[in-house]
């Protein structure tokens, strides 16, 4: 039988990252050195309560350390209507995961992955690469020493 390996306590801890939208979840987690977001499947779920069942399950697909949660701001850094209810599901994700949930500002995410996406149909490419982006731009600033939301 052979014996598993040690984990390695000086690797970086692995991120997910939701990217919460009307109709799909953008999803995003980082590479093995963290200092790649690659864009996962998007999450179509009904209902909060499902998608905070289908979090955690990835959580645990993933082996994830932390999932950051993309947190819409208006562009004057203000919360916007869609905010209140991504903070609400910010708490609700806190009560029955075993990471810490963090939410971060992804002010013009969405704008950027339609810059980058061309497949804009119905798949959820375009919310799981807004979700990259926001992985991305936690990577970086963790990286430079920087702080979000």
């Amino acid at each position: 039988m052979a014996q598993q390996a040690p984990p390695d306590r000086h690797s970086p801890p692995r991120l997910l990252a939701i990217d919460p939208g009307s109709r799909r979840t953008g999803v995003a987690v980082s590479d093995d050195l963290g200092l790649f977001a690659h864009a996962r499947p998007a999450l179509v779920v009904a209902g909060e309560a499902r998608l905070v069942e289908a979090v955690r399950e990835l959580v645990e697909a993933e082996q994830a350390d932390e999932v950051i949660v993309g947190l819409p701001l208006s562009m004057s850094g203000l919360d916007s209507a869609q905010t209140a209810r991504v903070r609400d599901l910010v708490m609700r994700l806190r009560k029955v995961l075993p990471v810490p949930v963090t939410p971060w500002d992804e002010r013009l995410s969405s704008v950027q992955a339609r810059r980058d996406v061309r497949d804009r149909d119905r798949s959820g490419t375009l919310d799981s690469a807004a979700a990259a982006l926001v992985l991305q731009s936690v990577l970086d600033a963790r990286r430079t020493g920087a702080r979000a939301e």
